[in-house]
């Protein structure tokens, strides 16, 4: 039904720049993930970056078929896959000038040209296109109305690449980009490209809690300090509603309400450990209220879940404890998903 992934990214996002941590290689990362079991069950798969240094990007066919053999060698299928669209990489911003767009565009057709490639190898079966809009909050500021339809008008197009090759977009709300940086202005982006079967929503359950406390847009904030379980779960509900329908990709994820950021990477929400002491969610309850829709159903078609430590200290990635404690969670999930199906038969 759900298959499980870990993200690839931790590895390389935050590292590798003066005064951070070394990156970790795609093979290292393949096989801290490969190691991991729980009562028999391991990860299904990997969702990816498709650049630098975990890959040579763009890249010419037979490469991205490498690509697939070096990832299917490991046992694990490929998921959703992250369009290098960032300013440094293959892209520049989604608001900027018509230059700025055109990179931002070419990444997302390079993006998807290579999950067709992907697709025809057999290794990559769920999943999509993951973007955001590479620009900051403190840019879209001066001109917010300008900002966001900028944004949209990029989205629009890149949704068309997306379409001529069978792909959708996930964009992923978090609170550093310039757009997205809201639950409210995330839904103006979605809304205003009207484009809801090819480009929808990526929800990280540790940024869309920093959504909820209003960090970046505190205009927009869900719950204020010292809140009750029910005030959560009122603040919750009002949220999935809002961007359940649009959600394409879910990222498991344990968040203390803190930001952080590493190396390039802006300050944005921190991911922690599944068992964090300081850890405010209920994975397998956020998760559900993103995956499930009203009537006990798996949203538009999602088939993987992805576990994203995003930033998390090499110490952690590179123990095998972390690994186990991460698919144990990610198992509850799948065992609350094949329930929920089952009570809605």
């Amino acid at each position: 039904m759900i298959q499980l992934h870990n993200a690839m990214w931790p590895g390389l996002v935050g590292k590798g720049e003066p005064g951070a941590e070394p990156a970790l290689s795609l093979d290292h990362m393949l096989s801290l993930t490969a190691g991991a079991e729980v009562g028999g069950r391991r990860f299904d798969g990997v969702d990816l970056f498709l650049y630098q240094p975990h890959f040579d990007f763009p890249a010419s066919d037979d490469a991205v078929r490498a690509l697939a053999d070096k990832v299917a060698g490991y046992g694990f299928g490929i998921g959703t896959v992250v369009a290098p669209v960032w300013e440094g990489t293959l892209g520049a911003s989604a608001m900027g000038g018509e230059e700025d767009r055109a990179r931002f565009l070419n990444a997302v057709r390079e993006a998807c040209r290579a999950a067709v490639i992907l697709n025809e190898t057999g290794v990559r079966s769920c999943g999509c296109i993951r973007i955001d809009s590479a620009a900051s909050p403190v840019a879209w500021a001066k001109d917010p109305a300008a900002g966001t339809r900028r944004i949209a008008e990029t989205f629009r197009e890149a949704a068309l690449i997306a379409e001529d090759h069978g792909e959708r977009l996930a964009a992923e709300g978090e609170v550093c980009w310039a757009g997205m940086h809201s639950w409210k202005h995330m839904l103006d982006v979605l809304e205003s490209v009207g484009m809801p079967n090819t480009l929808g929503f990526q929800a990280d359950l540790a940024h869309t809690y920093l959504y909820m406390l209003g960090v970046n847009a505190p205009e927009h904030a869900l719950l204020q300090p010292g809140y009750s379980d029910e005030e959560f779960r009122e603040a919750y509900g009002t949220m999935t509603r809002a961007l359940g329908p649009w959600t394409f990709d879910v990222h498991v994820a344990q968040s203390d309400g803190s930001v952080f950021g590493s190396g390039s990477h802006d300050r944005t929400g921190r991911h922690c450990l599944p068992n964090a002491p300081d850890g405010r969610l209920d994975i397998v309850q956020c998760a559900l209220a993103w995956l499930m829709d009203k009537e006990g159903k798996i949203r538009n078609g999602i088939r993987h879940i992805c576990w994203d430590g995003c930033m998390f200290a090499n110490d952690d990635l590179e123990n095998p404890q972390t690994w186990t404690d991460i698919l144990a969670v990610m198992t509850s999930v799948e065992m609350a998903v094949s329930n929920s199906l089952e009570q809605h038969e």
